[in-house]
């Protein structure tokens, strides 16, 4: 489309995204994520920058055609840009999973567990939102998952019971590399649409889920041989805080976020019970009532 001058309009970065997502056009979708991302970056904008140079490396990370087509000199600078990121101590991308981190020494392994079993549970429900796009069917078995793992660590599980939570685990794994992760998009009531890429935030929400469950799979295993059982991982808890959606829909003042604030103080809580050793019984009602949880508005 033409002005009245002949000159061609300016898409916004929204219709621009929206037509590569159409045509399909990865690598160029990919590009534009780089380019929003190394311009947020450079006018001092750390959060936006987070947001999009992360959606660009996970895009090209994804596919080695895609990878080709974007080129080393983008993909090298996207790369330093991320590392320079890294290090930034004010970012509650960062600062958040340092904190867990150090909590996380106060707890033994079971407890670490359970730890991360609570905050699966706060995304089953978006989660079972998701898994009605055409490829994220996986996301709708999280309710299911964290159930298995905590009555997991009370009693064996069967073996169809551990090979469907591979196939969860093994489906979590791929769901990045799927169309639907950079395209699909959820409506939520009062607030702007949910996108999947959108859980591409904490290191990959999914991947985080992947991580948490295949180490979950290898305890499981090595307590069936009596071998030495893997140290339990904490990397999904603050996945739950979801800062993608929230900077990319709000002011990217995360701080001040109030469903953040309210997942901080859910996080902190999980913490104490789980230090505190309250009854397994408060922590599988716990659990039910975290399912049922919009994170999204609450």
């Amino acid at each position: 489309m033409f002005g009245l001058f002949g000159k061609k309009e300016e898409k916004s970065p929204e219709e621009r995204l929206a037509g590569l997502q159409n045509k399909k056009d990865w690598a160029g979708l990919s590009k534009a994520y780089y380019e929003m991302g190394k311009a947020a970056m450079d006018r001092g904008d750390l959060n936006h920058a987070q947001l999009w140079l992360h959606r660009a490396d996970t895009i090209y990370s994804a596919d080695d055609a895609t990878c080709e087509k974007v080129g080393d000199k983008i993909m090298d600078d996207c790369s330093d840009r991320i590392g320079a990121l890294e290090e930034e101590g004010g970012l509650l991308y960062n600062s958040l999973p340092a904190q867990i981190e150090e909590k996380a020494e106060e707890l033994n392994d079971p407890q670490l567990r359970i730890w991360g079993m609570l905050s699966i549970a706060r995304l089953a429900n978006l989660g079972g939102r998701l898994a009605r796009l055409p490829g994220c069917e996986v996301l709708g078995e999280l309710g299911w998952a964290v159930d298995m793992m905590f009555k997991s660590i009370q009693e064996a599980p069967s073996q169809e019971e551990y090979q469907r939570l591979m196939s969860v685990c093994n489906g979590l794994y791929e769901l990045n590399s799927k169309p639907a992760y950079y395209t699909g998009e959820i409506e939520v009531p009062g607030k702007a649409p949910f996108q999947v890429f959108d859980l591409n935030g904490m290191m990959g929400v999914e991947q985080e889920l992947n991580s948490c469950i295949d180490n979950h799979l290898r305890l499981l295993a090595a307590l069936s041989q009596g071998a030495e059982p893997p140290a339990a991982e904490c990397g999904v808890v603050g996945c739950t805080i979801l800062p993608d959606y929230r900077v990319r829909t709000g002011t990217g003042n995360l701080e001040e976020d109030p469903q953040i604030k309210a997942e901080l103080e859910r996080i902190w809580s999980d913490f104490a019970a789980v230090r505190d050793q309250i009854p397994l019984e408060e922590i599988k009602k716990r659990i039910a009532e975290y399912k049922q949880l919009d994170i999204l508005t609450k």
